[in-house]
């Protein structure tokens, strides 16, 4: 009973809660700087592999700042790279963090945790996406 005691005190701890919830908002940012690179730079690129160049002139037209975007692609991938990697670390570090001995708050706990590493594991997936079509697909279609 002691040990539940302990760990349910030391969630309580504020700076353990501040670092869990600067892991998880460091998880988010990684999925949305993996979507830019879906955005900026796949998805013109897969239009134009599929020869969809109407639908990438329309796309364009309708968002003109991805143009400026994706003379910057390498700069946003590394700087996804970057998010990914740091969210990595922050999963490793947040899973030795203790969840309450109460029931209902272990499985919140529990609960966040699993959506946090989804949120991950879809964001590398996504860079990786990215990664493949605009820099491998070209190499492939070309030769």
């Amino acid at each position: 009973m002691r040990q539940y005691r302990v760990l349910e005190n030391n969630m309580k701890n504020k700076n353990t809660i501040d670092k869990l919830n600067n892991y998880q908002k460091i998880t988010f940012f990684s999925f949305f700087a993996s979507t830019g690179t879906i955005v900026c730079c796949a998805l013109p690129a897969l239009l134009v592999t599929l020869g969809a160049g109407a639908s990438l002139s329309f796309f364009l037209g309708a968002f003109p700042e991805i143009i400026l975007i994706s003379q910057y692609k390498d700069f946003v991938f590394l700087f996804a790279f970057i998010f990914i990697l740091f969210a990595g670390i922050a999963q490793l570090k947040a899973r030795n963090f203790p969840c309450p001995a109460n029931s209902e708050l272990a499985y919140k706990c529990n609960k966040s945790r699993k959506i946090s590493l989804y949120v991950y594991l879809f964001s590398v997936m996504l860079l990786s996406i990215g990664f493949i079509i605009t820099y491998m697909f070209p190499i492939i279609t070309k030769g």
